[in-house]
């Protein structure tokens, strides 16, 4: 994989998260308990569910070519569908509901109280199945799972220290419009690559 490719995951990966109920959680968790024992937490967490997600993906390499192909294009469109149709207040809601646990009193308590809200939050979410996705079409799921992982550290760390801020500044609505057309523009891509493949 090229650093290019590396980067682009990461990138990606880092919008996509941004919109997302995990970061919501994270930075209403960071308002209850010390926000390093919450990115410890939460990362633990995302960098778990990024494993199982690359996983996933590898399964789909068995899969016949085209079907993989089809799978992977509906699976992107179903996320732009997904950004672009489900408001950011129903996300919000969720990031509240999932925050909403007793403060932790210990560390200990602050970091296994992140791990299991970010890792329960994460299951079947967007960025997990972008993750499976990527390792689907490239084949390299070192590569992916490291990207994937680093890009979601990165957002719980800016969701744990800065989160509040960056919502001032970019608004969630156009984080999740954004996300939105990328992963709308990947699945036109997949799909049409799939039809000149098969015509």
């Amino acid at each position: 994989m090229t650093v290019g490719a590396f980067l682009g995951i990461v990138a990606l990966m880092f919008v996509l998260e941004l919109p997302d109920k995990t970061f919501l959680a994270t930075v209403i968790m960071a308002t209850r308990a010390r926000p390093l024992m919450v990115v410890i937490g939460g990362s633990l967490a995302l960098t778990i569910q990024m494993g199982l997600a690359v996983g996933a993906g590898t399964l789909l390499t068995f899969f016949p070519v085209h079907w993989k192909d089809l799978i992977v294009g509906v699976l992107f469109l179903g996320g732009a569908a997904y950004l672009l149709f489900v408001p950011e207040s129903a996300e919000e809601e969720k990031g509240r509901r999932e925050a909403d646990i007793e403060n932790a009193v210990t560390r200990w308590k602050e970091i296994t109280t992140a791990f299991i809200v970010i890792f329960i939050g994460e299951f079947g979410d967007l960025t997990q199945i972008q993750a499976a996705n990527f390792e689907a079409k490239l084949h390299q799921p070192l590569e992916v799972f490291v990207a994937s992982s680093l890009a979601l550290i990165a957002v719980t760390f800016l969701g744990a220290y800065s989160g509040r801020a960056l919502q001032r500044v970019i608004p969630l609505k156009r984080i999740r419009f954004g996300g939105g057309l990328i992963f709308a523009g990947l699945g036109i891509w997949t799909i049409v690559s799939l039809v000149v493949a098969i015509s």
